[in-house]
């Protein structure tokens, strides 16, 4: 179970599949909307701020 790890800095609540997220992830063949949607929930309360996420891939069943 090989994983990969991509860390970005983001502002809260606000990802979306452009830069810096999108070229981190785009080579993982991920499905990249629902990270977005994950990572803009989990956010939401930084509104405003720049937040640190880090976002674990599994390659072969590619979870997230």
């Amino acid at each position: 179970m090989a994983k990969d790890t991509v860390e970005v800095l983001i502002e809260g609540g606000t990802a979306t599949p452009g830069p810096p997220l999108g070229p981190a992830l785009g080579p993982f063949g991920i499905n990249m909307m629902q990270v977005v949607e994950e990572i803009n929930k989990k956010s939401a309360d930084f509104a405003g701020m720049k937040v640190p996420v880090k976002v674990t891939i599994d390659r072969d069943t590619k979870d997230f």
